[in-house]
């Protein structure tokens, strides 16, 4: 009786540690209002909706920054981080599973210079342009193809520079999430000329994406009924739009101030 006690004891001593044990959110913050950082912090509403989501399952949240989209993919995959927001695609799906319930819906647009004008009613109509993308991004299954088919895509590791090259005439064109991208030239210097096409190039969907090296992907029943829970009350939608005035306030400091 006393080893039965003494095993039951240390067999829940040990399911006390791993569950104070916190889980690790990977963020690229270079996508306002869904995540971007104030210099200190992530914000936004990405690791707002995660921070809120499990900590309501009962877990501590670590953020981890790494230095592009593509290594958090990476780290995903691998299980070295639990959690990111992301797309699903084919290839994700085989290391991450993916919420049935979505975070938010992204519009993707294209983005371009007035001065170098560009024609586009089709994706096929962008292969006769120079593009740019951030490492590790992917809108979907038909756009990858077209980016490897055509090779025409140069691939930086932040917006500033991408936006950059648009603005300086290096590249013709940016794919990017019409929100984010509106906001993010809203007031970066010398993008006055950018504008984004009225024809979206997609529609996706931001979900929640766990690791299937993580101890969460047993809990995705779980994780979709709180974040269905999250989305109905309108929380999700409220943070949205405070990230996006937190953000205007932000970027509105006087540098110094901020």
């Amino acid at each position: 009786m006393w080893l039965r006690r003494v095993g039951l004891l240390i067999a829940l001593t040990g399911a006390g540690t791993a569950a104070a044990q916190p889980i690790r959110y990977c963020d690229y913050p270079v996508y306002p209002p869904i995540s971007w950082s104030d210099g200190k912090q992530v914000r936004g509403l990405a690791p707002t909706v995660v921070k809120h989501l499990f900590g309501r399952l009962g877990y501590e949240v670590e953020i981890v920054v790494l230095g592009n989209w593509k290594r958090c993919l990476l780290d995903a995959a691998e299980g070295r981080v639990d959690v990111v927001l992301a797309y699903s695609t084919t290839q994700r799906e085989q290391s991450m599973r993916f919420s049935t319930v979505p975070v938010l819906r992204e519009e993707v647009a294209v983005f371009v210079n007035r001065q170098h004008p560009v024609t586009f009613e089709h994706l096929e109509d962008l292969a006769h342009y120079r593009g740019g993308l951030l490492f590790g991004e992917s809108y979907g299954l038909g756009f990858d193809r077209f980016v490897t088919q055509h090779g025409n895509i140069e691939w930086v590791s932040n917006s500033e520079q991408n936006f950059g090259k648009l603005i300086r005439g290096r590249i013709d064109f940016i794919t990017h999430e019409r929100r984010t991208g509106q906001l993010y030239v809203e007031h970066l210097p010398g993008a006055a000329e950018i504008q984004a096409l009225p024809r979206s190039l997609s529609v996706d969907y931001l979900r929640i994406a766990v690791s299937r090296h993580s101890r969460l992907a047993e809990q995705m029943p779980d994780i979709d009924a709180q974040l269905q829970r999250m989305v109905d009350t309108g929380e999700v939608e409220r943070w949205l739009q405070e990230s996006e005035s937190t953000y205007r306030d932000m970027v509105n400091l006087p540098a110094g101030a901020r």
